[in-house]
């Protein structure tokens, strides 16, 4: 599999909020760690609104690049900036289930017997950072789909909550495939939004190594001045409004018209299902509640299709064989729908 350098990232950054919104506003602070988690990363704004998007839709973040492209930097910067937990798990062919979600473990007591106790697993967090998921088998992959979609995991009979917020931003290498397990249809639409982080363009990279000449340490982003800006309570806010944003009954339509284009594609052998349209209307939502907006336009559901849902398709052989795109493919079919006036 190639890298397409034309092929869009994620989202394009949200156009500004109206001012006036006061210290307490959450949509500023909220639209402030852009700028925070700009003081460590360089030229993936894309893949910050993504990040963005995920948490006030209670969603979960696919992260595509090639080594070196700061994704788990990204991860690290935008938990300092919003002041939750973060943990990165290394996911490799030897992982098992429970050193994901936890396990059950013998606590001694000083009377030489010991007694049953859960032992919270590293998805008891805020931001989960899933490095190179596709490298592990698919048992350990399918233990985090109870968390991802649920928020919660189930061990020895008891379901246990995970905090709120809770995102997993998990990364793959799209060059390589040797000992990778690819992850199955139904574990990609549990990801709400699929971003590439590039190779930044040559002004983004020249920034990055002045950066590092002048001393910056990707493991210290204190030191590069990245302090919580946002915090969850004002994620919490954000959801409560965006759930408050209307959408027109030709906007919805839109977004149906869209995933069934997608259905009848020659291209294609699997299609957008409602779960998809449901993940583009609720982007969507937050798109246009990010840019100041208490409604959702055409131009919102355009800005977020190729996020939502170019994971969620499935080319036929005979296309992959021709080097169809499917990013391509999906461009078309939302170039096939009319929008609405």
């Amino acid at each position: 599999m190639t890298v397409h350098p034309d092929r869009p990232a994620g989202p394009p950054p949200p156009p500004p909020p109206p001012s006036g919104g006061g210290h307490g506003d959450p949509r500023e602070r909220l639209a402030a760690v852009r700028q925070e988690v700009a003081k460590a990363v360089v030229g993936q704004d894309a893949a910050v609104s993504g990040l963005l998007v995920a948490l006030l839709c209670g969603g979960h973040v696919l992260m595509e690049g090639v080594p070196g492209t700061a994704k788990t930097l990204l991860v690290r910067t935008l938990a300092a900036s919003l002041s939750v937990e973060t943990r990165r798990v290394q996911f490799t062919p030897d992982l098992m289930p429970g050193d994901i979600t936890g396990s059950m473990v013998i606590d001694a007591h000083a009377s030489g017997q010991g007694e049953l106790s859960f032992r919270e697993g590293p998805v008891f967090t805020n931001l989960l950072l899933a490095d190179e998921i596709n490298r592990t088998p698919p048992k350990t992959q399918s233990a985090l789909l109870e968390a991802m979609e649920e928020g919660q995991v189930s061990a020895d009979g008891v379901t246990r909550r995970l905090p709120t917020p809770f995102l997993v931003a998990a990364t793959q290498n799209p060059v390589e495939f040797d000992g990778t397990y690819p992850l199955p249809e139904a574990q990609l639409d549990r990801f709400l939004l699929k971003v590439v982080l590039p190779i930044p363009e040559r002004d983004a990279e020249l920034e990055i190594l002045t950066r590092h000449a002048g001393g910056f340490d990707p493991r210290d982003v204190a030191g590069a001045g990245v302090g919580p800006v946002a915090d969850a309570d004002d994620i919490a806010a954000g959801r409560r409004a965006v759930a408050g944003v209307q959408v027109s009954s030709e906007v919805a339509a839109y977004i149906v018209d869209i995933a069934r284009a997608t259905r009848v594609s020659p291209s294609l052998s699997l299609g957008v299902s409602p779960r998809g349209a449901t993940a583009l209307l609720r982007a969507a939502r937050a798109w246009a509640w990010l840019g100041g907006r208490d409604f959702v336009t055409p131009d919102d559901v355009k800005a977020l299709a190729h996020a939502t849902l170019v994971h969620r398709l499935g080319l036929r052989p005979e296309a992959e064989l021709e080097g169809v795109d499917v990013a391509q493919v999906l461009a078309s079919a939302v170039g096939s729908v009319p929008v609405p006036r």
